[in-house]
């Protein structure tokens, strides 16, 4: 056999100034043929347990594309069209595809990246035997269900079990190919915008979802993966929302009729808890000054509006600006898209004292904001590469790419006591500033920096729920600070103009089904 595997992923926020170019997939992760093989070799990553199935069957493996880009705005579509076309063509003379998609992609010339991928694909080989993986903030659509085998999503967010689901979902997809399985999939989709920082799946109500899903998997005879999508509400495309997809083996007598029912128990379910998928916002003051009366940390502040791991431009300086102007010390913030003051940092090199007009660069139309930079003084404290390879548990084995990056210390320690104020003792804020968008959710962040971020009294995070991968178990406190973005969580702020309606919480008083 010739399998393909394949990955093409990127999270659209359709309210992102930041353009989503061949550039933007190369500074995350762009490789074809046998480098695409060599860079998700050894990781943790879907295609990684795609290769290891199609090895364990002596299958030729095919691996046109690994193509990866941190969320922003649309997929230029020339872009889309060279990637997209690169798994086409490869697809050609393969008995079967495995795909590592997201399900959140909007191009700039069509809406749903992945189901007209899937659409093309299937018109091109009728019969040919496709399997997807897709992120729990897919935004299900009838094309990605209709033109495929079997798809599946992670059931953890942070997404740790990116492997293990990829695993699950391919040998589904052998199983077809040998006959042992007539697999059948069934969805149900409430009207919920469900917002991604309340869907950890740690905690209620999305634990409780994904630990139904894994019942029906484990209880109900002939059902093969069940999946709760979250969703992706900063995509404004008509089939944005939380889903529900179970897939069944039709061999077993009535499994198709579970699957569907229970695909609308999980959609039932999520619509029942819509309050609790809607974040409770806060004066940013409030959560500073709270911040300032804990004792013991590391206390994570997240600033979670500015977190490009769901598009925003990760420059905004409203937080940061909160927490010098709240008096907080030692502080670490990870991390700030500023190429510009790189630049002007490693032209001063280590240990250099300047003034920076620091982020504020990107003006973002959508809501409203102007890019609005912070003037601080403080010393380039190190320069780094930016790289380094991630350690666990999400994104395992992968090496990150930064950008050339700088650490900016904002206030001197004169040898007074810890946790005194700036300029009386304190240790400052520093802040890692980078050329390119990461968000920060492994440790190598910092370390990259030479700072251990165990022994930081607070770490201030642009990230949402993915820092938990790499800081949860190191965080004494965690807060949100409700800074300013287009990441942000309040819905009043986001000019929706094609998402279908009525949707909570757009409009609080839908009724379903």
């Amino acid at each position: 056999m010739r399998i393909l595997c394949a990955t093409f992923k990127h999270e659209t926020n359709t309210f992102s100034p930041i353009p989503t170019d061949r550039a933007r997939f190369a500074d995350w992760g762009l490789h074809f043929g046998e480098a695409a093989a060599e860079a998700m070799a050894g990781t943790r990553m879907p295609q990684a347990a795609y290769m290891k199935l199609a090895r364990e069957r002596g299958a030729e493996i095919v691996t046109p594309l690994a193509a990866e880009a941190m969320p922003a705005g649309p997929v230029e579509e020339a872009t889309y069209e060279e990637l997209a076309g690169a798994i086409l063509v490869a697809a050609a003379d393969c008995d079967a595809a495995l795909l590592d998609l997201h399900g959140a992609m909007v191009a700039t010339h069509l809406d749903d990246g992945e189901g007209e991928l899937l659409r093309r694909l299937r018109a091109a080989r009728p019969d040919l035997p496709i399997a997807v993986t897709l992120d729990l903030h897919c935004n299900l659509t009838p094309a990605m269900v209709d033109n495929c085998t079997a798809l599946i999503g992670y059931k953890t967010y942070p997404h740790v079990d990116m492997y293990e689901v990829a695993e699950q979902v391919g040998r589904i997809l052998f199983d077809a190919i040998d006959g042992r399985v007539d697999p059948v999939m069934r969805w149900a989709r409430p009207p919920l915008l469900s917002q991604t920082l309340c869907q950890g799946t740690d905690d209620a109500p999305m634990k409780d979802l994904i630990a139904r899903a894994r019942r029906f998997e484990a209880e109900e005879p002939g059902i093969l993966a069940a999946t709760v999508f979250g969703g992706f509400a900063l995509a404004d495309i008509a089939d944005a929302g939380t889903s529900a997809l179970l897939i069944a083996d039709r061999k077993v007598a009535g499994a198709e009729e579970a699957a569907a029912a229970g695909a609308g128990d999980l959609a039932a379910r999520a619509f029942a808890a819509r309050a609790d998928f809607v974040y409770r916002h806060r004066p940013i003051e409030e959560a500073v000054a709270a911040a300032a009366r804990l004792d013991d940390g590391p206390v994570i502040l997240l600033d979670h509006a500015d977190n490009c791991g769901s598009g925003a431009t990760q420059d905004v300086m409203a937080a940061i600006r909160a927490v010098i102007e709240g008096g907080l010390d030692d502080v670490a913030v990870a991390t700030l898209w500023d190429p510009a003051a790189v630049e002007a940092m490693r032209q001063a090199g280590e240990g250099a004292t300047l003034t920076l007009d620091l982020g504020g660069r990107t003006d973002m139309p959508a809501i409203g904001l102007e890019g609005r930079p912070l003037s601080l003084t403080g010393t380039v404290e190190r320069l780094s590469d930016g790289r380094f390879t991630v350690e666990g548990p999400m994104y395992t084995g992968v090496t990150v790419d930064c950008g050339p990056s700088a650490l900016f210390r904002v206030g001197q320690p004169d040898g007074g006591p810890d946790g005194a104020p700036d300029g009386e003792g304190g240790d400052g804020v520093r802040i890692i500033v980078t050329s390119h968008h990461h968000e920060p959710w492994d440790l190598g962040v910092f370390r990259m920096m030479g700072l251990d971020p165990a022994t930081r009294r607070y770490l201030m995070l642009k990230s949402r729920i993915h820092y938990r991968a790499g800081f949860g178990d190191l965080a004494r406190h965690t807060l949100t600070l409700d800074g300013e973005g287009v990441a942000t969580s309040d819905n009043g702020l986001l000019p929706y103009r094609k998402v279908r309606r009525p949707i909570y919480p757009l409009d609080p008083e839908v009724s379903w089904p």
